[in-house]
């Protein structure tokens, strides 16, 4: 096996995007940028930046045309120029059929059942009106998503089951209702593979989520779960990943239940924020390994050589401006913490403007300094 330098676009130019350059560095690989906002932070980490629509065909294939190894940040792009670059000979990782799947809730649902993989019972509706009528038949609550264009908790929403007016904040689209999960835990398992077919798992982690606005803040990896439930978690992410014939990283939520079983929520085939942990937590990083993977080389090691938890920044609450970070110097005196800021200008409520990972032998000490990093450092405006 020979490697050579190789010119790589990476689809998507925020901090998935820019933790990917960090390793891309390594490899010593030609990079590409295509992102909307002409002020992203890969912008200046990068020779070869464009700005355009990831929505727009002619954008993305123009763009694709001139790497040899196209990949994403985010999977909200145009996937028809994918096909045709894929037809074209360019290596599109993940395939741009993982992604056609994946951009549609509903057709994520319906491969989790023909491929025999736990998930929570649901209903595909076309409008409100469906998706009405499954909620009043069935008088449970569900969880209504978009089957298109949600993330980071938009596109998302609970629909009691008490009365009418609990139903009026659903949305009058094509949607997955879901009946929702009583669940103890989020979870998630990190998977890997290359084109060789070789694959990795990484631990189970432990998530838990923002109440406001359904987005992961805090995250302990190895997850307090049993030896059985983490490797029946690992095996699902596994079978996930082979089905669907990925080429690159796999993020794979679910819930555990009260009775310990599991049900996959959502898959992401790229870098995810469940796996930030990895750059120093783990013997090979999330980004390191995703390139690994595209590039078709080793995959490496996943272990986790000391506990780590990892704490979302996120904007605060009615602030919006030009980005102020309070309490910085004040966490970086703490030992084992690792601050990554994303560099996004201007802050936002609940804007998700860094990382920082906590390691410590023992894991009580580090959730006990994560807390402290989660109460001191916080992101307001000047």
């Amino acid at each position: 096996m020979s490697f050579k330098t190789t010119t790589l676009g990476i689809l998507g130019g925020g901090q998935l995007g820019k933790m990917l350059i960090q390793e891309a560095v390594n490899l010593n690989l030609e990079l590409f940028v295509l992102d909307p906002d002409q002020h992203a932070p890969c912008k200046h980490l990068v020779k070869h930046f464009t700005c355009g629509s990831l929505q727009d065909f002619n954008t993305v294939y123009h763009f694709g045309k001139q790497v040899e190894v196209l990949t994403i940040e985010i999977e909200h792009v145009n996937v028809e120029a994918l096909f045709k670059l894929e037809e074209e000979g360019v290596k599109v990782y993940p395939q741009p059929k993982v992604l056609q799947m994946v951009q549609d809730k509903g057709a994520q649902k319906l491969f989790y059942h023909e491929n025999n993989i736990p998930t929570p019972a649901f209903f595909l509706t076309n409008n409100k009106a469906e998706s009405h009528q499954i909620w009043e038949q069935h008088g449970k609550a569900f969880m209504q998503k978009l089957r298109k264009g949600g993330y980071d908790g938009k596109g998302v929403t609970k629909l009691g089951n008490d009365n009418d007016n609990d139903f009026d904040a659903a949305f009058d689209a094509p949607s997955v209702m879901e009946q929702l999960v009583d669940f103890k835990k989020e979870i998630g398992v990190i998977v890997a593979r290359n084109n060789n077919g070789e694959i990795a798992v990484y631990d189970v982690v432990e998530m838990d989520f923002n109440p406001q606005q359904n987005l992961v803040e805090f995250l302990q990896m190895p997850a307090n779960v049993s030896d059985s439930v983490a490797k029946k978690a690992k095996e699902i992410a596994l079978k996930i990943a082979e089905k669907a014939g990925i080429v690159g990283i796999l993020a794979v939520e679910m819930f555990l239940t009260q009775d310990d079983e599991i049900l996959v929520n959502e898959i992401a085939p790229r870098a995810h924020n469940s796996g930030h942990q990895t750059i120093e937590g783990c013997r090979t990083s999330q980004y390191a390994q995703h390139l690994r993977a595209i590039l078709n080389l080793p995959l490496g090691n996943t272990a986790c050589h000391t506990p780590s938890i990892m704490v979302n920044l996120l904007g605060e609450a009615g602030k919006t401006g030009e980005a102020f970070y309070e309490g910085l110097e004040d966490v970086m005196k703490l030992p084992n913490v690792y601050v990554h800021l994303y560099g996004k200008k201007i802050t936002k409520p609940f804007r998700k403007m860094g990382h920082a990972t906590i390691l410590h032998e023992n894991v009580e000490e580090a959730i006990k300094n994560a807390r402290l990093v989660q109460s001191t450092l916080k992101v307001t405006s000047l």
